[in-house]
């Protein structure tokens, strides 16, 4: 599969590309800092703010298996510089509707409700990420297993 660079535009059908170019933004704590408005939406009736700590897959990457979240969207944001992947799809079961993203360390991802994806994907080892998704007591995960698809890496 190839890899496409993460754009607002070619991401909508599946959610918000988060990042600063071109958002709204302010002054505030008396100019000291620039605030940057309504990055996503977030959509969960209870919301848990959490780190992950990620490491990469061997090599090819082999896409395996895809899962979606009916409950709530899911945030991915790196909270370092490094490049990393987003892989997703309409259905699992049509190869033709899977898309690969490679995103910018200052662009993180909101997963829409529902909407298929691959877990985290990071190309370095540490690779830290703030998380805000669905909190409740309710089963918020459907996973599918898939024919393999490897990425095409750059």
């Amino acid at each position: 599969m190839k890899i496409e660079l993460l754009t607002k535009a070619g991401f909508a059908p599946f959610g918000d590309v988060i990042e600063m170019e071109g958002a709204q933004h302010f002054p505030i704590n008396q100019g000291f800092a620039e605030r940057f408005n309504d990055l996503a939406r977030v959509d969960a009736e209870a919301v848990n703010v959490s780190i992950v700590v990620a490491k990469p897959r061997p090599k090819p990457i082999a896409i395996t298996l895809m899962e979606r979240h009916p409950l709530g969207s899911q945030i991915f944001y790196p909270l370092q510089d490094r490049p990393w992947l987003v892989v997703v799809c309409g259905n699992p079961k049509d190869r033709a509707s899977f898309r690969a993203f490679s995103a910018t360390g200052r662009q993180g991802i909101n997963y829409a409700r529902s909407t298929w994806h691959h877990p985290l994907l990071v190309l370095d080892a540490d690779s830290r990420f703030l998380v805000v998704d669905r909190k409740g007591p309710e089963a918020n995960l459907e996973e599918v297993s898939i024919d393999e698809i490897r990425l095409d890496l750059p």
